[in-house]
């Protein structure tokens, strides 16, 4: 893991040895064997500005260690650059950090040129409009949230956990509409979800007694 990091982070300094070795070997050996390390360190090159850090920040969230994984983040320079797949990836896991700070603005931002830049599969868009959901809610938008919330439903979320939890949400903001009778639809679709996530099922145990006294 250390060369790895090591191999990822400095792949800028090491193409450049590579390309002094080549030129070093064409001078002083041939040039048939000088294109070896001239291929490697335009390979590196290119990796550095397509993919950057991102093949090692699995790792730090699988570990919980936030803290590196913001900080890995935080090397890329060029975003623009990155495959698009990489880049959308990239944007995501930026606005999760800036709700993590609080700063809904900056999170709203991000998560929109992620969906620019294209999301490899249904369930991370889906999951992004989750999250812009989440976060007009908390802006105090019920209309956007409300909006983005039945686009995710209808675009798809990678599982039962997501799904109930944008069930949840629409049903509050019905609710707040005094809209009882589809807050009442939208809890029991939640429900029949049957998540595994003990916040999202904590959530649907506190809610069914308020929900049970709703008139209609």
């Amino acid at each position: 893991m250390n060369f790895r990091r090591i191999f990822v982070l400095y792949r800028i300094p090491i193409a450049i040895g590579l390309i002094a070795l080549g030129f070093l070997f064409g001078f002083k050996v041939t040039w048939w064997i000088a294109w070896i390390p001239f291929l490697v360190s335009a390979l590196m090159i290119t990796a550095y500005f397509l993919i950057g850090p991102m093949t090692l920040i699995q790792g730090y969230m699988e570990s919980g260690d936030m803290e590196g994984a913001q900080k890995l983040l935080a090397t890329v320079k060029y975003p623009n650059f990155l495959y698009k797949p990489v880049r959308s990836s990239y944007y995501m896991l930026q606005a999760n950090f800036s709700t993590m700070g609080d700063d809904l603005d900056l999170a709203e931002a991000q998560l929109r040129k992620g969906l620019e830049g294209g999301l490899p599969e249904k369930e991370y868009e889906g999951t992004v409009y989750l999250q812009l959901g989440a976060i007009a809610q908390k802006k105090g938008n019920t209309k956007e949230a409300y909006e983005h919330l039945r686009k995710a439903i209808s675009i798809g979320l990678p599982d039962k956990d997501n799904e109930a939890t944008a069930y949840l949400q629409l049903s509050g903001i019905c609710i707040q509409r005094r809209d009882f009778r589809n807050s009442k639809i939208y809890f029991n679709k939640a429900k029949a979800c049957k998540p595994t996530n003990k916040q999202v099922v904590d959530q649907i145990k506190e809610m069914a007694g308020y929900i049970a006294r709703l008139p209609g």
